[in-house]
């Protein structure tokens, strides 16, 4: 289907990390292990927060939605990769292929937004600490992580259903390991100019940006509180509650700007597909471990955990 007239596609060709086989075998167990490792620390953190007491507040009730996020993300996009080399397949119909496009930046709006909501409890409990508890309760909380999860699944339908629009195609092999929509667009021959303004109009200026100016001036105000502590080691408490996650927020923001907004994004789909691997693999496996080597609380259920488990034995 190379160099193709304007048709129907019913199927794409996923050439993967590399097309190079000799080294499909180490890809596949590197990016197998790495998969696992994700699963596995994530459901850990996910684990304690469910049955440790001490984590039932609305900052882990918001890590454990980070954590779910973070196994959707990554088994979304590296699924096919650890799939084509199991059944020698690399074909996915275009159904799937939308599917999985809309799935994963359903996702990726979800993550800025949960973010977001854990900056404004960061921003709550360091800022105004006396009614943190009356302004982040159970059922502002859940409604913060419903709105989170539903907004990010609506706004991404505008994107799919103007890209179903598109028929005309120079190729049906994406230079990917996932139906990402820079390399979906890459192959479309006809006008796109339409789908790049709804790209700057709204996914950079509203589920982009404004996610970010949110966090950003949520951490205004935090930063300006802590630096009002008299005591240093009040100001070393009061950052150390928020440290973990902007070390999550600026890993994410990084990673996703170097992919997606630098201004060679849309000439280099080979660099493209490392700065994927960054946000789709090694960010998804940093953020539980950020969060479980710099926070005292996983790391005390943690160790409650493997003692109650001891017991039982």
């Amino acid at each position: 289907m190379e160099d193709m007239n304007q048709t129907t596609v019913t199927y794409f060709i996923i050439k993967g990390i590399s097309d190079v086989p000799q080294v499909q075998a180490p890809i596949f167990v590197v990016v197998l292990l790495i998969y696992l490792m994700t699963l596995g620390s994530n459901m850990t953190i996910l684990q304690l927060i469910c049955r440790d007491p001490h984590l039932h507040t609305p900052m882990y009730f918001f890590l454990g939605n980070l954590s779910v996020l973070d196994m959707s993300y990554t088994s979304v996009s590296l699924h096919k990769v650890l799939l084509t080399f199991i059944l020698r397949n690399n074909i996915i119909t275009y159904r799937a292929c939308i599917a999985q496009f809309y799935l994963f930046a359903s996702l990726t709006i979800n993550e800025l937004l949960i973010l977001t909501a854990m900056s404004y409890d960061r921003y709550v409990a360091i800022c105004n600490p006396l009614s943190y508890h009356l302004t982040m309760s159970r059922t502002v909380c859940v409604l913060l992580a419903s709105f989170c999860w539903g907004f990010s699944f609506i706004e991404s339908l505008p994107y799919i259903l103007l890209f179903v629009q598109y028929t005309c195609y120079r190729s049906n092999i994406i230079n990917h390991f996932f139906c990402d929509v820079i390399a979906l667009l890459k192959l479309i021959c006809s006008d796109i100019s339409d789908f790049y303004i709804l790209i700057f109009t709204e996914a950079v200026f509203i589920t982009a940006l404004l996610p970010f100016m949110l966090t950003f001036i949520s951490y205004v105000f935090i930063i300006t509180a802590i630096l009002r502590i008299r005591s240093s080691s009040g100001r070393r408490k009061a950052f150390y509650t928020c440290s973990s996650h902007l070390t999550v927020v600026i890993l994410l923001y990084v990673s996703l700007i170097c992919q997606y907004i630098r201004p060679s994004a849309k000439d280099s789909l080979d660099l493209t597909k490392l700065l994927s691997l960054l946000n789709t693999i090694v960010v998804p496996l940093l953020n539980p471990l950020i969060y479980s080597l710099k926070n005292k609380d996983v790391k005390s259920a943690l160790r409650r955990q493997l003692r109650n488990s001891k017991a039982l034995k």
